[in-house]
């Protein structure tokens, strides 16, 4: 049975109680509107807008904390809307130690149709793909060759069922990372987990899941996914 461990605090404090060299992989997808910050980095749930200096020092301090808690070879997958913001993500990653594997697209096979007739429908976000002081890390491929670009819908009704969080990801679509980037029994972070879907699919899976969200209001509903799961 997996091993689920959760935190209603805010990021780098929950991250703090983690031991250190003790994640297998991390998937997340970090707010970047945030108030507040340089008070109390990641202690706002607010989604605001926030200066790119106050978020670029915000995500070297996660970047900071996540080298000390992950494995040497270890893995990290990041979600970012905001594709402007990739560049500064992998240059803070690689200060940190953490190895540039590439960077891939999720393409959302029925976006809201949003301004349809006046620009380009917004169906795409971009994940960074990272390994810790190693250029190889899990990858279970099967011998398959495996694309940096992953469809899928947007979240199903289904899985919005306890409440609706905004950037919540579908269940197939972390479960790709999670299956072909750690194994079995292994541990895997997620330190702004929203409604819990990597927990969920951590449980699903045989993996060890560590979870930490500041919102209480989310927490709960991750809380109950996950028991649930």
């Amino acid at each position: 049975m997996a091993n689920i461990t959760l935190y209603n605090q805010d990021c780098t404090s929950a991250m703090q109680q983690i031991e250190a060299e003790s994640v297998d992989l991390i998937v997340t997808d970090p707010p970047y509107n945030l108030k507040k910050m340089r008070e109390n980095f990641f202690g706002s749930a607010g989604w605001d807008d926030m200066e790119f200096d106050e978020w670029a020092e915000s995500m070297d301090v996660f970047f900071e904390e996540s080298a000390r808690v992950i494995k040497k070879g270890g893995t990290m997958i990041v979600f970012m809307a905001t594709i402007i913001k990739v560049e500064t993500i992998i240059r803070l990653a690689e200060k940190h130690d953490f190895y540039y594997k590439t960077t891939g697209i999720w393409h959302k096979t029925n976006p809201m149709p949003r301004n349809m007739n006046l620009h380009f429908v917004n169906s795409t976000e971009a994940w960074i793909y990272f390994t810790y002081k190693k250029r190889m890390g899990v990858f279970n491929n099967g011998g398959v060759g495996l694309h940096n670009f992953v469809e899928t819908a947007v979240t199903p009704s289904g899985e919005r069922k306890y409440g609706n969080y905004p950037t919540q990801k579908p269940e197939s679509l972390i479960q790709h990372f999670v299956e072909i980037l750690s194994n079995p029994n292994e541990c895997v972070l997620d330190p702004f987990m929203g409604s819990g879907t990597t927990g969920v699919v951590s449980k699903r899976t045989d993996r060890n899941f560590i979870g930490i969200e500041l919102d209480e209001e989310y927490f709960k509903i991750a809380q109950k996914r996950i028991r649930e799961a």
